[in-house]
C-alpha cells in the first residue's frame, strides 16, 4: 500500500521537515524490520536527508542551491522554471530508508525534508512500506 502526505508549502523556494509524518505512517504500519521509501511526483521538487537539529542548516542548503542554480539565467524553458526543475535533479526525487522495531534509521541529528522549488503549491509525498518478512 502506498500512503501519501499533502503538504502545502508557503514561499517560492520552501524546505519542510515532513520526518516526523514518515515516522507515524512507519509507526502505523507495524512493519518491524523492513523498508521505507520516499517519493516525490513533482518535477520541480525534491526529498532529502540531512541535519534537522539546527534550522540554520537548512537555510545554508536553500542558499546554496540558489547561488548555484539561479532563479535567472537565460535558460531554454519556456514556463521559466528551469531552475527549478535542475534544482530537483540535484536534490533528487527519492530516498530509501531501513526500518527497524517499527523506527526509521535516521541519524541522531537527521531528518527527511520535502524540497519545494516552485511554490507555493500543494504538493504529494508518497511513502512505502516493504517488509522484511515474505
Amino acid at each position: 500500500m502506498i500512503n501519501e502526505i499533502s503538504i502545502k508549502t508557503r514561499s517560492h523556494t520552501d524546505i519542510v521537515d515532513i520526518t516526523q509524518q514518515v515516522q507515524n505512517i512507519v509507526a502505523s504500519s507495524n512493519i518491524k524490520e523492513g523498508t521505507c521509501i520516499i517519493y516525490v511526483p513533482h518535477t520541480t521538487c525534491g526529498i532529502f536527508i540531512n541535519e534537522n537539529a539546527d534550522p540554520s542548516v537548512v537555510r545554508d542548503i536553500e542558499n546554496a542551491l540558489e547561488r548555484l542554480v539561479p532563479w535567472q539565467a537565460n535558460y531554454s524553458h519556456i514556463e521559466g522554471n528551469a531552475a527549478a526543475h535542475i534544482k530537483s535533479v540535484l536534490v533528487g526525487t527519492h530516498q530509501i530508508l531501513m526500518i527497524e522495531s517499527n523506527h526509521l534509521q535516521l541519524g541522531t541529528w537527521q531528518g527527511i525534508f520535502l524540497a519545494d522549488f516552485d511554490g507555493p503549491r500543494t504538493r504529494k509525498v508518497r511513502v512505502k512500506i516493504i517488509s522484511d518478512k515474505i
